[in-house]
């Protein structure tokens, strides 16, 4: 029976710019064994499209109907949500803006007309964004709502302050936490991959990730089985303490293959 298989990008099957060694056989081999393969990352700092073509660009076959991103579940979850006059405030980056508008998202660029706040991964982030975001929430009441819940992003030379740490800035002015965090491990994102995009039982598939705090804990919130590859930014020394215990613990997607697949 064909199983689906959630493929984190970042640590997973690249790092920047390179693949990481035996991604592109495996992939070929999941699906050679007629299992249904998606990429699904919390990055919300390109759309949908640039990351069909970075991994066809590493030879690895996508098409957008394959992949998920945190922006994408937000744009869902917006489009459920509001009614036509309401808007939403961004703080993130163009590909953020690019797909809440391809979804027919109304925004807006003045924080009293916010009936949402969306927080995303910002590297021009300052101090006029956070107090417009916090004057949204303040005057307005506005619903808060973070693409992903990622402290950093993993580098060829170390790690990168990711959304968490805009989390981090908005609820240490609110002292409050965000209302939803769209991106892994959210019940919403389970409920789009799995019902929605890969049309499995979460039982028959595989999320497989570097992150225990967001592809793990996902697959164990859940019900999908689990796989921690140890490409990333996970060392043994976090499986040890960590609460969230994976499946199947590998040292990259290269040893694919190895799991007993039933």
């Amino acid at each position: 029976m064909a199983k689906g298989f959630i493929l984190d990008l970042d640590g997973t099957v690249y790092v920047e710019e390179k693949i990481l060694d035996g991604v592109k056989e495996s992939i070929e081999y999941l699906r050679q064994c007629g299992h249904k393969v998606v990429f699904f990352t919390n990055k919300s700092i390109a759309t949908r499209n640039d990351y069909v073509k970075k991994l066809r660009g590493l030879g690895i076959d996508a098409s957008i109907e394959d992949v998920i991103n945190s922006n994408y579940i937000t744009a869902m979850f917006l489009k459920e949500k509001m009614t036509p006059e309401e808007a939403v405030y961004v703080i993130g980056e163009a590909a953020l803006f690019e797909e809440l508008q391809n979804e027919g998202i109304r925004l807006t660029t003045v924080p009293r007309e916010a009936n949402y706040v969306v927080l995303g991964w910002d590297r021009e982030f300052n101090y006029r964004k956070l107090n417009d975001a916090y004057q949204a929430w303040a005057a307005n009441n506005a619903m808060i709502i973070a693409t992903n819940p990622d402290r950093t992003c993993p580098m060829m030379d170390g790690q990168l302050p990711d959304c968490g740490s805009i989390i981090g800035a908005f609820e240490g002015t609110t002292g409050k936490p965000v209302d939803y965090i769209m991106g892994k491990p959210s019940k919403l994102a389970a409920d789009i991959v799995i019902r929605d995009i890969l049309k499995l039982t979460p039982a028959d598939c595989y999320i497989v990730g570097d992150r225990l705090e967001t592809d793990i804990r996902m697959g164990i919130d859940h019900g999908i089985q689990t796989v921690l590859v140890m490409s990333g930014i996970t060392t043994e020394e976090m499986v040890k303490t960590s609460i969230h215990k994976p499946s199947y613990v590998l040292p990259s997607m290269k040893e694919i293959h190895q799991l007993q697949i039933s």
